[in-house]
């Protein structure tokens, strides 16, 4: 008997985790959670400091994690770095809502900040470029919407479209 109240007390959970994720996705994509006015826009482009000829710093990050090209992550120009949630070395990393301008659109972790190329707002990682421009020929993409997103329990990735 406890056995199955352990199982069905572990499925109600899961099944609440999941619904939350999938809510959370859903106002993203209806926008109806960003509607806080600190969207920024510019043009973003590539960082990968494990590529040679990268004049970016090493592979640490201001939050002391160690870069990852196949992670959902970014780089913040310093100058937005408070509006991002204070990336700071040892600080936790913030998220954002990262929009193309061919309507897709990801969840980043901000776990980085740099001086940027002036008129760039964010350096995507690899893996996050690569979802917005797959044969990473563009080099920077332009009026590409950043929009710091609350809290830290989401889950970096792209965002399906209906």
């Amino acid at each position: 008997m406890s056995v199955r109240l352990s199982a069905a007390i572990c499925g109600a959970t899961i099944l609440f985790a999941c619904s939350s994720l999938a809510m959370a996705r859903s106002e993203i994509r209806t926008g109806h959670a960003l509607a806080d006015g600190n969207t920024v826009v510019g043009a973003a482009s590539m960082y990968n400091p494990l590529r040679p000829g990268y004049r970016e710093g090493g592979t640490s990050t201001a939050t002391g994690e160690r870069y990852n090209p196949s992670a959902w992550a970014a780089a913040i120009q310093t100058a937005l770095r408070e509006r991002f949630g204070g990336v700071h070395h040892g600080s936790r990393a913030s998220y954002a809502l990262v929009e193309g301008t061919t309507n897709k659109k990801a969840i980043v972790k901000i776990n980085d900040v740099g001086p940027l190329t002036p008129g760039r707002i964010i350096d995507l990682n690899e893996q996050t470029m690569r979802y917005f421009d797959p044969s990473l020929r563009l080099g920077v993409i332009q009026n590409v919407k950043v929009t710091p997103l609350p809290g830290d329990d989401w889950t970096p990735g792209p965002i399906v479209q209906n």
